[in-house]
């Protein structure tokens, strides 16, 4: 037992190492929320892409479905290594010569956009069709009934499922310290190879489960404030 805690609860260790796994999170961080935010954008774009009626948006529909179900059975780490190993191996100009960081966030939006948008689609699809030939009826375009009468109410539906999926895309971040970002888990490795000691990982654990469970209790929130005005309703 005494060994345990000296290789994952080490408080000389905790010190050491404390400054590099926080300068690594702050990375974490950034990644995080650049994704998030784009992951937003992109997945709603799918979700609506998909939904597009009409013989002539057959490829469309056909594409947005291959994206969804190819990057929702590919893990992350192996889209990591492709983007953040193999387009810079590829010597393809600018798009080979980026910041690992952002090769780090392209996988991650890449991957996260296939689920979220799935999200997004079944707040779509909850949305009753009485209310899209209704506005349809008052002249209202396809674009015009989305932007105004499907979407405002789909996306609050889902924010508690979407809220959800960040929580798991904060934690994946660790994962494309694969390809050599200089985050949490990678300063946690190096220290643990450099002293054979483990406490940087516990370290590390700890700041992303900070930063989880205050998402966590919000997202309980929601929950919970949602099922309160149905209750309501009824």
């Amino acid at each position: 037992m005494q060994r345990i805690l000296e290789l994952f609860f080490s408080p000389h260790a905790f010190r050491d190492v404390l400054p590099d796994i926080w300068l690594g999170f702050q990375t974490n961080i950034h990644m995080m929320v650049v994704a998030e935010i784009l992951v937003l954008i992109f997945a709603l774009l799918i979700a609506v892409i998909r939904g597009i009626p009409g013989r002539a948006a057959i490829p469309l529909r056909a594409l947005t479905i291959f994206y969804v179900d190819f990057f929702r059975g590919t893990p992350l780490i192996i889209v990591a290594l492709v983007i953040g190993v193999g387009v810079p191996a590829a010597d393809a100009g600018w798009i080979s010569s980026r910041a690992a960081t952002t090769y780090g966030i392209a996988s991650i939006t890449i991957v996260y956009s296939a689920y979220v948008a799935e999200v997004y689609r079944a707040g779509i699809e909850s949305i009753h069709q009485s209310q899209r030939m209704a506005a349809r009826s008052l002249g209202l375009s396809y674009a015009q009934t989305m932007r105004y009468v499907v979407l405002p109410q789909a996306i609050r539906r889902v924010i508690p499922p979407l809220l959800n999926d960040f929580i798991g895309l904060q934690k994946d971040t660790a994962i494309v310290f694969v390809i050599g970002i200089g985050e949490a888990v990678l300063a946690a490795q190096n220290y643990s190879t450099a002293y054979s000691n483990f406490t940087g990982y516990t370290v590390a654990a700890v700041f992303f489960v900070i930063l989880t469970i205050p998402l966590a209790r919000f997202t309980d929130s929601i929950i919970r404030q949602r099922e309160l005005r149905e209750r309501a309703a009824q």
